[in-house]
């Protein structure tokens, strides 16, 4: 399920965020490549006081390579990445420059590669993308940890 929701109040945000112990500050980064935020995202979550179970860090890190890998093809280029654990899951966060929605595209009787990420993010994860105006979107997915 993907939602669009408003914009947030970045400012609110962050200062709770800064607030918060260093076990549980999140992962805030600009990657260059889809493999650079795997790594960044995999040793955040390898490096937590209490561990994100193996099945939900994988999903996560697919998540991560998706979005990101979307972002470098389709939006623009990524203005940044969060990763964070949160009650409801581990959040992904990745902010790009082009305003438009993701899309599912379409397919005709040839294979072609690509086009398979947006719906198996949409599989893994609760998916919101937040238009921010003439600054982009944020593309958020939160894969859950209950039940797994």
């Amino acid at each position: 399920m993907t939602l669009l929701v408003p914009a947030p109040d970045a400012g609110a945000q962050n200062a709770v965020m800064d607030s918060a112990p260093p076990a549980a500050r999140p992962l805030d980064a600009q990657p260059h490549s889809a493999g650079e935020a795997r790594d960044l995202a995999a040793a955040y979550l390898g490096g937590r006081d209490v561990a994100v179970p193996g099945p939900v860090a994988d999903d996560v890190l697919l998540v991560v390579s998706e979005l990101v890998t979307n972002a470098l093809r389709h939006a623009g280029g990524v203005s940044g990445m969060r990763v964070a654990v949160t009650r409801a899951g581990v959040e992904v966060t990745v902010r790009d420059a082009c305003g438009e929605r993701p899309v599912v595209r379409g397919r005709g009787g040839d294979w072609l590669p690509g086009g398979y990420g947006w719906p198996m993010v949409s599989r893994l994860a609760e998916v919101a993308v937040i238009p921010l105006g003439t600054g982009g979107k944020l593309v958020r997915a939160t894969v859950p940890v209950a039940g797994r």
